[in-house]
């Protein structure tokens, strides 16, 4: 299952999936809690520097899932959401063990992998990079 054909849909398929979530846990922080929910609960938590947190966090999640379900600026994206996702790690669900339903870690690492594979790979073929050569990322597209 090496093939070009292959490779570039799965990665599609994995950036919107990823896309799509990131996209509704920054939506969520925006438009469901609001920003001060937000900075209010990361306080809560001891979330370093909380209002400049809540901010990243928020709209590196709601434009970084966009940037990823379009396929532009996918390394730059990847890193960031990366970031975020090791942020969330650290500072909130490392202790909590693995699964989300305790408070654990599971999803920030399955988002942050995915992101920082994406980061690693490009955005494939069939994105906005690809489209463009690859002159929006700092991974050449694949011919």
């Amino acid at each position: 299952m090496n093939s070009s054909i292959f490779r570039d849909i799965a990665t599609l398929v994995a950036r919107v999936g990823l896309g799509i979530v990131f996209i509704a846990h920054g939506w969520q922080k925006l438009n469901t809690n609001g920003i001060d929910a937000t900075k209010a609960g990361f306080e809560g938590m001891g979330v370093p520097l909380p209002a400049i947190s809540a901010y990243f966090a928020t709209f590196v999640e709601l434009v970084g899932g966009v940037a990823l379900v379009l396929g532009i600026f996918t390394p730059i994206v990847g890193i960031l959401l990366f970031l975020n996702m090791l942020g969330a790690f650290l500072f909130v669900h490392y202790d909590l063990g693995v699964f989300v339903s305790e408070g654990g870690y599971e999803l920030v690492v399955a988002l942050g992998v995915g992101a920082l594979l994406l980061a690693a790979t490009g955005a494939g073929r069939f994105s906005l990079d690809g489209v463009f050569g690859g002159k929006t990322s700092f991974v050449k597209a694949r011919a």
